[in-house]
């Protein structure tokens, strides 16, 4: 059985050049998802992750046994505050954010909910409570990918909001998306690699 792998089929949303920002259009994606707020390296942070994958594993062995395997794609944040400095530099304590993992779409609403409970049968947290199933459609987008340390991101996103979307006419309409392309557990800070994205419209 092949695996369909997001990534790959949507090749153009999970690659962006380094130092360079370019516009894409983002087709609209299913996800599991979690909000929370707060430090993301704090314990709600953490075990709304955990939640994300347990959930996504179970739905995508559910799937397998269905006759459709796939590779569960990396993990993904939408980030935002009251005040969008606040993100830039760095004052996490003010950040709101929602975590999330995307769903081929090939896996309906049910078949996703299913699995929410089978993986709160096998193992019970508040977390796996929180996750939910939704679409997200950003449309134009501007993205980039960033290498290094989480909290190394601030010079690319004030390059971004205070030149590149200005110059270009564009303004921007959602919220600040990030894709984790490594594995944080296994990958050190310097060479991390995270596509920063900006769903943006015309001024």
């Amino acid at each position: 059985m092949e695996k369909y792998d997001l990534r790959k089929a949507l090749k153009g949303l999970y690659t962006a050049p380094r130092g360079k920002f370019v516009l894409v259009d983002v087709l609209p994606l299913n996800y599991l998802a979690v909000d929370g707020e707060g430090d993301p390296n704090t314990a709600p942070c953490a075990a709304a992750i955990e939640a994300l994958y347990a959930s996504s594993y179970t739905l995508k062995f559910m799937s397998k046994e269905r006759g459709r395997d796939y590779v569960v794609p990396p993990l993904e944040g939408l980030w935002w505050a009251d005040d969008m400095d606040d993100f830039i530099t760095r004052r996490k304590d003010r950040w709101r954010w929602r975590m999330m993992i995307a769903v081929p779409d090939f896996v309906d609403g049910a078949m996703a909910l299913a699995a929410l409970d089978k993986a709160k049968a096998k193992k019970p947290s508040p977390a796996l409570d929180l996750v939910r199933f939704e679409r997200l459609e950003e449309g134009r987008a501007v993205q980039t990918l960033h290498v290094g340390s989480y909290d190394d991101e601030g010079p690319a996103l004030e390059a971004l909001h205070s030149r590149f979307i200005p110059d270009n006419g564009l303004v921007p309409t959602g919220r600040h998306h990030e894709i984790y392309l490594s594995d944080a557990r296994k990958t050190p800070p310097e060479k991390r690699k995270t596509i920063l994205r900006q769903p943006v419209r015309p001024a």
